[in-house]
């Protein structure tokens, strides 16, 4: 895609295609990787891999809060998130770079297909 990028090819909807794919399928690992960051038991989680004490008053309190898509969040107490710091800001460029490579992607077609139709009527 780099390469792409030197030689012109972002002008066809092709490469927008493959950098959409590109984008969603990261996206959709670092959103796993968060979500799944707390294994199947968290508590067993925090105190054994993690070494942190779990706090079940917390997470009962703020039981709410580790079921929303974003931002994604699995804490032991209320100083200790499981989910890595990078998790988020990665998740949330990904989203933007599939919504720019989407909106490229639409963009490309239309004008090439604008500019087939107009080629086609000059002949």
């Amino acid at each position: 895609m780099v390469r792409g990028v030197r030689l012109g090819d972002w002008r066809r909807p092709g490469w927008f295609g493959h950098a959409a794919w590109a984008s969603f399928l990261l996206l959709a690992l670092a959103w796993l990787w968060g979500t799944l960051s707390s294994g199947l038991d968290i508590e067993e989680t925090c105190g054994r891999r993690h070494h942190e004490p779990y706090d079940d008053a917390y997470y009962q309190a703020h039981r709410d809060d580790y079921f929303r898509l974003f931002p994604l969040s699995q804490k032991c107490n209320a100083d200790y998130d499981l989910v890595a710091p990078w998790v988020n800001p990665a998740v949330a460029v990904l989203f933007l770079l599939l919504l720019a490579s989407l909106a490229g992607l639409g963009w490309t077609s239309t004008r090439r297909t604008a500019w087939k139709k107009g080629k086609r009527q000059s002949s």
